[in-house]
């Protein structure tokens, strides 16, 4: 929201009235005064008008999970544990999830409260590469790189899919690296060879990496650094 419009929703304050203060330099964003009623402000921002807090700012917040098999990426399911029922934090209905695995993957998920920052991390446009730790049922075939960098094509949505990067580690293990994230995306690819994932593991997302030192079920809050990286 424009800072201008912020200001217009206290009605003790004229359209008038805010401009003046603005250009005065009584008006704060985060300690700083800001004269420009086009800046944008959040709720994550204080707001102060001369000695009068307008808006306290609530923090932002952002974890890493690594999820493990058997809880559903949601913040509530009629059947299933969700990822949220792993945190210990106040006001859990105030987060939500950047980005979703299946309920037997397992690996690095975002939960945050901020919708900016979540919405820049799973936009199509973004592009961000996702690596995946995958093992399979049967061998996997070296007609698998060549197809999987041509990309697929999913009748069901009716597109054929980014190229990805496949590097065969083993007879049945492979690191996947992929740039969007369709519907069971990594199985439906490997079924198109009728071959069936066993494990499924998300290793990154960008440029953030699941923490070595946990393990599942455990979580952390983001690093400023971290936080930076979307």
């Amino acid at each position: 929201m424009r800072l201008d419009r912020f200001l217009s929703n206290f009605p003790e304050l004229s359209r008038l009235d805010a401009r003046l203060a603005l250009a005065a330099g009584r008006v704060r964003v985060d300690g700083r005064p800001v004269a420009d009623g086009r800046h944008e402000v959040r709720e994550f921002n204080r707001i102060e008008l001369d000695e009068r807090l307008l808006q306290a700012g609530k923090p932002a917040r952002y974890f890493m999970l690594y999820k493990p098999s058997g809880h559903v990426s949601a913040t509530e399911h009629p059947e299933h544990p969700t990822v949220l029922d792993l945190l210990d934090e106040p006001d859990k209905h105030e987060l939500h999830l950047g980005g979703r695995l299946d309920l037997t993957t397992t690996g690095l998920l975002l939960i945050t409260n901020d919708g900016h920052w979540s919405r820049r991390l799973t936009l199509p446009g973004s592009k961000q590469p996702k690596v995946y730790y995958v093992e399979t049922e049967d061998p996997i075939a070296d007609e698998c790189v060549r197809t999987f960098a041509q990309g697929l094509y999913f009748a069901y949505e009716g597109l054929t899919t980014l190229p990805a990067q496949l590097d065969i580690l083993g007879t049945r293990a492979a690191r996947l690296t992929l740039h969007e994230g369709r519907y069971h995306q990594v199985k439906r690819m490997f079924g198109h060879f009728r071959n069936r994932v066993v494990r499924l593991h998300r290793e990154s997302v960008g440029p953030l990496k699941l923490d070595p030192h946990m393990q599942p079920g455990d979580y952390r809050s983001l690093t400023d650094a971290e936080v930076a990286c979307f």
